[in-house]
């Protein structure tokens, strides 16, 4: 096919969409579920509407092929484990009892039996549930729910691709399961899964696909040569198999890199790559592997994980490029759009200049129809959209929104002194020791307590106008008071205010600060039913006045124990939020960290005494490429310092992550010069605290002992099991005892019932150490 017929045969399409529905409609069903309030059937025709409503609007926009299998009751890979049988033996039962129920143990867990693990989907906010496998796993093929929805969109009478998690990055992302040998190596059992999917690509052709999309994601990492080995082997075989739909195999995240000729000579019929982020390098690659002669190219060049507008003479000119190196040119965004908000127009509080630079996924999806329209039938084809979107480019590049010369010339002037305490560590331990005087063992939280439908009835009520901003705060006060209370009666050590005014960790700060911009309907799937609101980071960043010293210090007025301040750190403030484009992220860090410092100087001014500086993201947002890492880490570790290193010796930082793979920056914990870092641990069985001992981590650490994803309430022989083998690890003098992360999204009784299972599990081990 030469340049030309190849444009003439652009087509639009996407690799996966919002999953929830504008308003929600699919959390609700499913926690209805879960509450008894909505029967399985109703729950299964609110996601068959949902999933028609999206295909609809796909076609509707002009998307030539649609993608089925990327919807999901909870998570994609989950759904994963069940299609190739990877069901751990604790849950089976449950599932041959009810196959729902059974996946929601899976997912969430039961009282009696602990749910997968949980971690980030690469280096973005959504987390996968991690399949469990061992030696003797048993893979079988059930693509029950790929083919249904295959025929559900076949029968609506549209060109239909199912998407599935390819098995080279399924048995990557998977661990040994538990009682199995740690050094064992999932990807050892390719040639195991590789005959179940088969089997599942052959039942999708017998369905009526013409193509199939195995996603690889994985394969964007920094790989071994027997992991390239093992990609060449699936492919060689998948590929050779006559029975199966055509197959595109889609990378995104980053450069493809040296999987790229590994996959170039694969006998597959198509690739997908990331035109964004990773253009150049993938442009560069593409071309010296010789292109794809006669086959399809996806080509990902509208960013599938921000929301920023497209700019399509970038893009046309990329695509014009792609022209002369494969069969067949397609147009696509870089990534499934799961990660960004469905609807752009669904904002009435932004203001128009700014809207008019967003593009949520509906507006990406006709930026992707626009772009293919343009290679099909050449720019002139698309004139108007040029220009408006060549003035939308440049009304943002001048904008006096994006620009405060006092927070740049304030940037500007840092020094290497202002991201360093005045003691180091091993002389700052001591004075907080004194000044604190808690016991071995100390327990605390990681912040938030439960948000009750009561809380979020008053903060409704109080945009609405039904209460002013005094009955609010005495109803925001009342909560303060009731779990400073609950804290005190339960015997923790260090006590939180329980953030009842806070709407998310991330967008209450937002909400504060200048320069961004918060949505009113921009949710986003972050795990399971748990969605956020990301807000856009439009503009230069600065705090015009203190955003929690008058919770916190109202909060420390009701007891004589240390109350923790709170607050969210730069990079998590960054990597929850959709950051701006036009500046190194380097640079946004380092005004946001000044914004907090000035926050952290006025808690200390008000007396308290532990301040938490929360960082989630830290691991989530390392480069996928060892190459880009040291970099990223520099400025990641600079912002944290920065943050808080204004206060006293005697002041006891905190700060927090969870739910990701800790063990490859564990340096850069060391390099934050936290005095005392919480961390998930419950769900991997302290394995952080074992990579922190290995390392040699010489500050004070809480690996959680209360896995607060899950329903079930831990005994307190078990969070003291937990314990023991945290001291292990870590002597009792630099141990804390804590939950794995927030309380929010729990109800209260099972954070009662937790929460005094924990402090008891603590006075247990305290009472076993050595005199």
């Amino acid at each position: 096919m030469t340049a030309k017929s190849a444009a003439a045969a652009a087509r639009a399409t996407v690799y996966g969409y919002p999953r929830q529905g504008q308003h929600r409609e699919l959390k609700k069903a499913v926690e209805g579920y879960w509450k008894g309030r909505v029967t399985a059937a109703a729950l299964r025709e609110t996601a068959a509407g949902l999933r028609r409503s999206n295909w609809g609007q796909l076609a509707d926009a002009g998307v030539h092929e649609v993608p089925t299998g990327d919807f999901s009751y909870y998570d994609h890979v989950l759904d994963t484990s069940v299609m190739v049988g990877a069901v751990p033996a604790r849950h089976r039962a449950a599932v041959a009892a009810d196959a729902l129920d059974g996946y929601f143990a899976m997912a969430r867990g039961t009282q009696d039996v602990a749910p997968l693990e949980m971690t980030k989907w690469f280096d973005t906010n959504y987390h996968y549930l991690v399949p469990e496998l061992g030696p003797d796993t048993v893979f079988t093929a059930d693509s029950a729910q790929q083919v249904a929805q295959l025929k559900e969109a076949l029968a609506l009478g549209l060109s239909a691709r199912p998407v599935l998690v390819g098995p080279v990055t399924y048995l990557l992302l998977a661990k040994p399961a538990p009682g199995v040998a740690a050094g064992f190596e999932p990807l050892t059992l390719l040639d195991r899964l590789l005959p179940v999917y088969a089997e599942v690509l052959a039942d999708l052709r017998a369905a009526g696909a013409e193509w199939t999309q195995l996603d690889e994601p994985a394969l964007a990492e920094d790989r071994t040569p027997a992991e390239l080995n093992a990609a060449a082997r699936a492919y060689r075989d998948l590929g050779g198999r006559t029975d199966r739909p055509k197959l595109l195999v889609a990378s995104y995240f980053d450069r493809l890199g040296e999987a790229l000729p590994v996959l170039a000579k694969a006998p597959v019929e198509g690739l997908a790559l990331d035109f964004t982020d990773a253009a150049a390098a993938n442009l560069e690659d593409l071309a010296a592997v010789g292109g794809l002669p006669g086959k399809r190219l996806v080509a990902g060049v509208v960013n599938g994980r921000n929301i920023w507008i497209n700019d399509f003479e970038k893009s046309l000119a990329t695509l014009a490029t792609l022209l002369g190196l494969a069969g067949q040119v397609d147009v696509a965004a870089s990534c499934s759009l799961l990660h960004v908000p469905l609807d752009a127009a669904a904002e009435r509080d932004i203001e128009p200049e700014i809207l008019r630079w967003l593009a949520f996924a509906r507006q990406k999806t006709a930026e992707i129809v626009t772009l293919a329209q343009g290679l099909a039938r050449g720019t002139g084809a698309i004139a108007e959209e040029i220009a408006a979107n060549r003035a939308a480019l440049a009304s943002r590049t001048v904008s006096a929104i994006t620009r405060d010369p006092a927070v740049r010339a304030r940037a500007a002037a840092v020094t290497d002194a202002d991201g360093h305490r005045s003691l180091p560590y091993a002389e700052r331990a001591g004075a907080q020791r004194a000044r604190l005087g808690l016991p071995l063992l100390p327990t605390t939280t990681i912040g938030s307590f439960p948000q009750t439908d009561e809380l979020r009835a008053a903060r409704a009520d109080l945009r609405t106008g039904r209460i002013g901003a005094d009955g609010y705060e005495e109803r925001i006060r009342a909560e303060i008071g009731e779990v400073v209370s609950f804290q005190e009666k339960a015997g923790l050590d260090v006590l939180v205010h329980g953030e009842p005014e806070r709407n998310d960790m991330v967008q209450y700060f937002a909400e504060q600060l200048t320069g961004y911009v918060a949505t009113r309907s921009g949710w986003v799937q972050s795990y399971g039913t748990r969605y956020v609101r990301p807000p856009v980071l439009a503009g230069d960043i600065s705090r015009p006045e203190p955003m929690t010293v008058r919770w916190t210090s109202y909060a420390q007025s009701l007891t004589d124990r240390p109350v923790k301040g709170m607050l969210t750190g730069p990079v998590t403030m960054l990597a929850w939020s959709f950051v701006r484009d036009d500046q190194p992220l380097g640079d946004t860090a380092r005004q946001v960290a000044l914004a907090l410092r000035d926050e952290v100087n006025d808690l200390e001014a008000s007396g308290t005494s532990v301040i938490q500086v929360d960082e989630p993201a830290l691991r989530e947002t390392l480069p996928l490429r060892a190459a880009d890492r040291a970099a990223y880490l520099a400025w990641a570790t600079e912002s944290f310092r920065l943050t808080t290193g204004g206060v006293r010796p005697d002041t006891q930082i905190h700060t927090h992550m969870c739910y990701a793979e800790f063990g490859d920056i564990v340096q850069a914990i060391d390099d934050l010069d936290a005095d005392v870092i919480s961390l998930e641990a419950a769900r991997s069985h302290m394995q952080v605290a074992r990579e922190l001992a290995a390392h040699g981590y010489p500050r004070e650490a809480g690996p959680g002992v209360y896995d607060i994803h899950s329903p079930r309430v831990p005994s307190a022989e078990e969070a003291a099991e937990l314990l023991r083998t945290g001291l292990r690890a870590i002597p009792a003098e630099r141990l804390w005892v804590n939950p794995d992360c927030g309380l929010k999204t729990r109800g209260w009784p099972e954070t009662r019932a937790s929460l005094e299972n924990l402090v008891a599990a603590a006075r247990t081990v305290r009472g076993e150490l050595p005199a």
